[in-house]
């Protein structure tokens, strides 16, 4: 299958980078199989509208409300999104950057090894940005959860060839907590892979009707 090549040559791209990455740190990437796994039960799409809730997220974030509830009580800014399948992704990135640390290379690698089988091919898929509780501003942190998620999908289609008809990115910052009894934990900035919604059928191409032929003119007497 001719996907599954470039996938696999792109996994020994980013498997080479990590071991360049030399003492950076280890970690147990998931195989394809466990994120199938999670990813394959999909039954029906949620009713998100992406760009919408983008500008829902940056408008709460910049907000100061008076009685808010804090991190703890602050509302899902999209509980419908937890209907879906989620994988949760453990991604490395530099402080306060959207830079991929080497050693999650593979990790994304395995992403995209599932997104290409069979039994995902037909799916589009959200990626998930979030952030946890810290000393940064609520629009900050929405604002690095998104170039996160995007520079997951900027791999994903660059290096890895995935369709970018196929991934939406969208960033929740801290407005959609993983853990939320515990909004400063680690967990709460992993990113998620969610499948999102059945790839549009092409609508089938119907031939132009051929013209109908000009009627011939009768011939001149002479």
């Amino acid at each position: 299958m001719r996907a599954t090549g470039h996938v696999t040559t792109a996994i020994g791209f980013a498997l080479g980078l990590a071991l360049l990455a030399g003492g950076a740190g280890a970690q147990t990437a998931p195989t394809r199989d466990d994120i199938i796994g999670k990813l394959n039960h999909f039954e029906e799409a949620a009713e998100v509208d992406i760009p919408a809730l983008k500008q829902q997220v940056m408008e709460r974030a910049r907000a100061r409300i008076k009685n808010d509830p804090g991190p703890v009580n602050r509302p899902l800014i999209a509980p419908d999104l937890a209907k879906l399948p989620a994988f949760n992704a453990q991604i490395q990135f530099d402080a306060d950057t959207p830079i991929i640390q080497p050693e999650s290379y593979q990790t994304v690698g395995r992403i995209a090894d599932a997104l290409v089988h069979a039994s995902l091919l037909p799916y589009t898929f959200l990626i998930v940005g979030h952030v946890e509780s810290n000393s940064k501003t609520r629009e900050a942190n929405a604002i690095l959860s998104q170039r996160r998620a995007d520079a997951i999908r900027d791999v994903l289609v660059n290096t890895f060839k995935i369709s970018t008809k196929r991934l939406q990115p969208i960033g929740l910052g801290e407005e959609q907590f993983l853990d939320r009894a515990k909004p400063t934990a680690a967990v709460n900035g992993q990113l998620q892979i969610m499948t999102f919604a059945r790839v549009p059928e092409d609508a089938p191409a119907h031939p132009a009707a051929a013209p109908a032929p000009a009627a011939k003119k009768p011939a001149k007497r002479h």
